[in-house]
């Protein structure tokens, strides 16, 4: 495989804790969690192992300047601004909603990382608004480099082929990998990481947010390009992802009843904080699956927990948890 440039600042490996009083409480199959909630940057999360790749190749470039876009409680800005913070870089958000009169949870924090903030009143604006914003910022001479949404690119992709690698090396016997895909980034890195480091099991995404069609062309995509970067070409079909898109019909970050019961179950069973939007929507979709007898009894199954837990103490979704 090519080297490519990393920067190390993840906590890792992250754990893999087996989850008993959940797997008892939904009468099977062996629940595992692999915790990268745990990732050590801001609260943690999926989008610290993305950076460590991001972030290398903004240095590379001579940037100075980060820019990247997301909704107003964005997981993926507040782990931005962090790493932004860290090594140097300024940072430009582009959010979508309404600035509220007090900040709270991921808001909050991409304040204290001192992220300058473009708000955008739709989501179908934000990507023209980045756009924008990157040429004003080359144009007043910032060297800029745009992180794109989620961090899903091929680049940012690599940072989960990487924890493939690291989770096939904690030989943990897994059946199953169930986690939150939304941008695809995630999901991508997995397909591919399972291909370069033998993983035998499913990788199934719960979406978020997209159509199945839609996820699995986009994750295919990635997949490929981003086996370039350290090799040759791998040519994914969307027909080798594996997207379960049933539980995202109310919309992205609508907080549902299957949300609210993953969220309590996760805490009373096993002390364990999920997000309302993301693990959350995955854990629901998961113990949803159970339910039906969509897993076996005798197979084992692990959440890929991909953090997001400051969202529960965001203004929208604290009030109605408990």
């Amino acid at each position: 495989m090519k080297s490519i440039a990393r920067l190390y600042f993840a906590q890792l490996p992250t754990p893999v804790e087996a989850l008993p009083r959940l797997t008892a409480a939904l009468g099977g199959p062996r629940l595992l969690v692999k915790r990268d909630d745990q990732t050590g940057l801001a609260f943690g999360g999926n989008k610290t192992r993305k950076l460590e790749f991001l972030l290398a190749e903004a240095q590379a470039r001579d940037a100075k300047t980060v820019i990247t876009g997301g909704a107003l409680q964005s997981n993926h800005c507040r782990q931005t601004a962090a790493a932004a913070a860290r090594f140097g870089f300024s940072c430009i958000l582009v959010l979508v909603g309404q600035p509220p009169q007090q900040a709270s949870a991921n808001l909050l924090l991409d304040q204290l990382f001192g992220a300058k903030i473009i708000w955008v009143e739709k989501r179908e604006q934000r990507d023209a608004i980045l756009e924008q914003t990157f040429a004003q910022a080359q144009k007043d001479g910032q060297r800029p480099y745009l992180v794109p949404y989620g961090g899903s690119s091929p680049t940012g992709a690599l940072g989960y082929a990487y924890a493939m690698q690291e989770f096939v090396q904690q030989k943990t016997q897994a059946d199953w990998i169930v986690f939150a895909s939304s941008s695809g980034g995630t999901q991508a890195g997995l397909v591919l990481g399972a291909r370069l480091f033998g993983y035998p099991g499913q990788v199934l995404g719960i979406s978020v947010d997209e159509p199945p069609d839609v996820l699995q062309k986009r994750v295919a995509e990635l997949a490929s390009e981003s086996s370039q970067l350290v090799g040759e070409r791998i040519a994914f079909s969307p027909d080798q992802v594996r997207v379960n898109a049933d539980y995202c019909a109310a919309g992205y970050g609508v907080l549902t009843e299957r949300e609210h019961e993953a969220v309590r179950l996760f805490a009373q069973t096993e002390g364990l904080l999920i997000d309302p939007v993301y693990t959350g929507r995955a854990a629901g979709g998961m113990i949803d699956l159970i339910r039906k007898g969509f897993f076996r009894q005798d197979e084992t199954v692990l959440f890929w927990h991909t953090g997001g837990t400051p969202a529960l103490f965001a203004d929208k979704y604290a009030p109605h948890l408990l």
